[in-house]
């Protein structure tokens, strides 16, 4: 069972907001809610160029000034305690929605520090400022958080399913995201904190993070350079648009974990896990080519572009997996939610986008 949450009236923060999902999440929160208020929060590091994040925080601001719900964007980290907690104490969040993370498999081999301070500390934060908003009042109705598929690391039975054991990641980002729903999960159970975890796998878009493979060969395919296609084409991954994500999210929101007392007298725990993919894994080379396609009809490359020149096969990098599957049955069952995009719709989208951003053609 699920307890119903109408965001309508609520006061709702969302962490990593103008990331990428988080902005999503904003825009669709501004477009769906009648009143209330929402909080973004978010540091604007540069891990990638702070440029995109200026731009959708220009999205998120141009929607709000038409919307009924207001927004308010505070700059900041979610490992600054303090703020954290006066944030908290200040606007009485009824749901929050945690995104902010240190992303990026890659990038935690060589910069570990990054992925302890936000991804262990500033959730960390986010779990106490929620423990604490029972001291003076209702408190937090329902904790959203970001997950991973990461967490699932080389597990070979697929597809992916959340009662799978994954005690073995293979790199430090999948272990921090681990350890956030392990920490979910006690502090749900000590302080009957309505929380749900939500791995994602794979998500694109427009707008999206540059450091994904998709925006990143397209840079590269711009500027006339060789794109690396990892254990030399042999990957699948079960891609998700951004917009199926934020469908997914919002389903969530609304449907918290029930409060239920056990026989010792002490909380259940009201926690809760999903996978949030596609459920279509799709051909690492199949999806360069859906890719390059668009990219040609975007106009954004030439329909001569010679591709197989600027393609190289190469082996397995660290902290890479070959298959990612999401079984989402849970998110389907208890809430009614199915991807419906495509990768061919999903990558004219962004192809589209990409040109009109970068002012192509």
């Amino acid at each position: 069972m699920k307890t119903p949450i109408n965001l309508n009236n609520k006061n709702i923060l969302v962490t990593g907001s103008p990331g990428f999902i988080g902005a999503n999440l904003v825009l669709r929160l501004l477009k769906d809610m009648d009143s209330g208020l929402i909080v973004s929060l978010d540091n604007m590091n540069d891990y990638y160029d702070p440029a995109l994040k200026e731009y959708r925080k220009g999205l998120i601001e141009a929607a709000a000034s038409s919307t009924r719900a207001r927004h308010i964007f505070v700059q900041g980290s979610i490992a600054d305690k303090a703020l954290v907690d006066s944030l908290f104490e200040q606007y009485r969040f009824d749901v929050v929605v945690n995104l902010a993370a240190q992303a990026g498999v890659r990038y935690s081999i060589d910069h570990p520090d990054v992925y302890i301070e936000s991804n262990l500390i500033g959730f960390y934060n986010i779990l106490e400022a929620c423990r604490h908003s029972y001291d003076h009042g209702a408190g937090v109705a329902h904790l959203v958080y970001a997950s991973s598929s990461s967490v699932y690391g080389g597990n070979k039975k697929v597809p992916f399913s959340t009662d799978d054991k994954v005690d073995n990641p293979v790199s430090l980002y999948a272990a921090t995201k681990k350890s956030n729903e392990l920490l979910a999960h006690s502090y749900s159970k000590l302080y009957n904190i309505p929380s749900t975890g939500l791995r994602f796998f794979t998500v694109y878009g427009p707008a999206g993070r540059p450091d994904m493979f998709y925006y990143s060969a397209t840079q590269k395919l711009v500027k006339g350079e060789t794109i690396k296609i990892f254990n030399y084409g042999n990957m699948k991954r079960d891609f998700t648009y951004v917009d199926d994500i934020v469908e997914g999210i919002i389903r969530v929101m609304q449907g918290a974990p029930e409060r239920k007392t056990g026989e010792d007298g002490l909380p259940i725990p009201p926690y809760a896990l999903y996978n949030i993919g596609g459920g279509q894994p799709e051909n690492l080379l199949d999806y360069v080519s859906t890719l390059q396609e668009e990219l040609v009809r975007a106009g954004v490359l030439p329909a001569d572009y010679d591709f197989e020149a600027h393609r190289e096969l190469v082996g397995m990098q660290p902290g890479d997996v070959p298959v990612t599957y999401a079984d989402s049955r849970g998110l389907e069952e208890n809430y009614g939610f199915v991807p419906k995009i495509g990768i061919r719709e999903g990558l004219r989208k962004f192809a589209e986008w990409y040109k009109e951003y970068n002012k192509l053609g």
